[in-house]
């Protein structure tokens, strides 16, 4: 009896906090990969660089033991020199059964097709597409849904090749110009919020949400489980928001995963 009545109540909190919308959504939990190691940075910053694990592999057991599907994974050497470095360790994750997201230096369709041979699920596709429509149509032509972009904004512009350059292209024309080209997901990312665990650009998730038909997965800023709470609300306005990365507050343990994954049912 004590144990449905503590059953009821915890279900009533979620109720309350809005978190039971969120089964509709997908968390992606975040293995950013530099030199070989599970790193993460704050708003992309390599002089802002914290180690969490010396073996992604181990991080990616962990996730996988709390029950998830999915992992989003970020060569970050590939993004600031522009060919995936750390494709052993991607191979090994994805060899685990888990579908993995892919990105970082994916700017040739020979790198594309490379990580789909090693076992990558989806391929994220970031400076290319700012760059080269003809590009990322070709890769939608080849490979379908499985190809998405990665759009990161820098106070509303696009920025590429690690976040090491802003362009003079925003988000949302850079969103409805994937769109237009048959792109199905957008992966879009607030720099300014990224890894500083002080919550999510909402209304910007919404403004960029409200520009484009794709389907749309948020990035950056989430902190603790109301940042999940709030994007619940956002999906139920936005069904296209399809899920969310959660990094640095996995790592520092302000959230927890088995919770999250259960509220996305």
């Amino acid at each position: 009896m004590a144990a449905d009545l503590r059953a009821a109540a915890t279900t009533d909190k979620w109720f309350r906090l809005g978190l039971y919308a969120f089964g509709l959504m997908t968390i992606y939990p975040a293995i950013d990969i530099k030199g070989g190691r599970c790193v993460r940075l704050r708003q992309g910053r390599l002089d802002q660089e914290t180690m969490y694990a010396d073996d992604p592999l181990s991080v990616a057991k962990g996730f996988q033991a709390a029950g998830c599907v999915w992992v989003h994974i970020v060569d970050l050497d590939g993004a600031f020199t522009g060919e995936p470095v750390n494709l052993p360790a991607v191979a090994a994750i994805a060899a685990l059964g888990l579908k993995v997201q892919f990105g970082g230096g994916l700017r040739t369709a020979s790198a594309v097709e490379r990580a789909f041979a090693l076992g990558v699920s989806r391929a994220v596709i970031g400076t290319r597409a700012a760059e080269d429509s003809d590009f990322i149509a070709g890769l939608v032509r080849s490979f379908g849904d499985r190809i998405a972009v990665g759009i990161d904004a820098k106070e509303g512009r696009v920025a590429v090749k690690g976040w090491a350059s802003t362009t003079a292209t925003t988000a949302l024309a850079l969103a409805r110009r994937m769109e237009d080209l048959g792109v199905a997901l957008l992966i879009h990312t607030d720099i300014g919020t990224d890894g500083m665990l002080k919550g999510p650009n909402f209304s910007g998730q919404e403004s960029f949400l409200a520009a484009t038909g794709c389907r749309v997965i948020a990035s950056g800023g989430v902190s603790r489980r109301e940042d999940v709470a709030e994007l619940a609300r956002l999906a139920r306005r936005h069904p296209r928001l399809e899920g969310v990365i959660v990094g640095k507050a996995l790592y520092e343990k302000r959230v927890d995963l088995p919770e999250l994954l259960a509220l996305a049912g």
